[in-house]
């Protein structure tokens, strides 16, 4: 089998600077992100040996989302420049490691990568990873085809979860399922609203029994907690709504030929790194 790896920039971004102190580089800029983000690319690709790699990125502009629902991930605060400018820089950090870079405006980067997966998942040699910061990906779990690969501990551990562990985190609810999830308990970080009082202990029965949050809603009338979820039946839709990846973006990524990694290009980090002061990353390099 060969390995596909797609990478979630901003969420490994995000989980870089909130986990290590604020380094800065020769000329003064913030580059504790940037340092965090290539150690992880150096361990995964010494370790997993890719045959094949793409980025995505989160675009600045209002997603979809933000258009159906105005107060979507309203409550976060809003990015600092010393981060919004570490995300900036990191399109030269992937490009210096040869990595082709997708994103487009009005959609998020794990749209894309959905997309992504769904398209090559039908190659039967191919196996995907995805790395990722967080766990939104996680619906896109399938067997041991897709699989996604997060930050377990600061940055320098990571969990790989398949469909059996997807299940076990969550008490039995296969991947697919999981936007039905949110739809009932909602999600505070990007202020998904869900059903007030509505917690996991309610949610994954009711999912489990009824397989969709759809056919609860139809046939569900039985439950003790139906007459409490039908009263918030459209925020519940539209939470799973927002919850939910899209398969449907307009983006062409479909010839898997053109991800091809080859070699890790040292001279190019190196002199990459040696702009930033990495110089723990160019002896790693130089090293080996």
């Amino acid at each position: 089998m060969k390995n596909l790896l797609l990478i979630d920039a901003n969420s490994l971004i995000h989980r870089c600077f909130h986990a290590l102190p604020p380094f800065t580089g020769p000329n003064g800029q913030p580059t504790g992100s940037l340092y965090g983000l290539a150690n992880i690319l150096l361990k995964i690709l010494r370790e997993q040996q890719p045959e094949f790699i793409v980025v995505f990125f989160d675009r600045p502009e209002p997603t979809f989302r933000k258009e159906i629902f105005e107060e979507y991930k309203i409550h976060r605060p809003k990015a600092p420049s010393e981060l919004v400018s570490q995300i900036i820089e990191a399109h030269n950090l992937f490009e210096a490691f040869g990595i082709k870079i997708y994103e487009l405006a009005g959609y998020e980067a794990d749209d894309l990568i959905a997309v992504a997966a769904l398209n090559f998942k039908k190659i039967p040699d191919i196996k995907i990873v995805i790395l990722t910061g967080d766990s939104d990906l996680l619906q896109l779990v399938e067997d041991d085809k897709i699989m996604v690969e997060t930050i377990k501990k600061g940055i320098s551990e990571t969990i790989i979860y398949n469909e059996a562990s997807v299940e076990e985190r969550y008490e039995g609810l296969k991947p697919k399922q999981l936007p039905d999830y949110k739809g009932l308990v909602g999600d505070v970080s990007d202020n998904i609203l869900g059903v007030p009082s509505i917690g996991p202990k309610t949610a994954i029965p009711i999912i489990k029994e009824y397989g969709s949050l759809e056919n609860f809603l139809e046939n569900g009338q039985l439950n003790k907690n139906y007459s409490k979820i039908i009263k918030f039946k459209d925020q519940a839709l539209l939470s799973k709504k927002l919850g939910t990846l899209r398969c449907d973006v307009p983006i062409n990524i479909e010839d898997v030929s053109e991800l091809k990694y080859k070699d890790l290009p040292k001279e190019n980090l190196i002199s990459y790194f040696e702009k930033l002061g990495f110089k723990n990353l160019i002896n790693r390099l130089t090293s080996n």
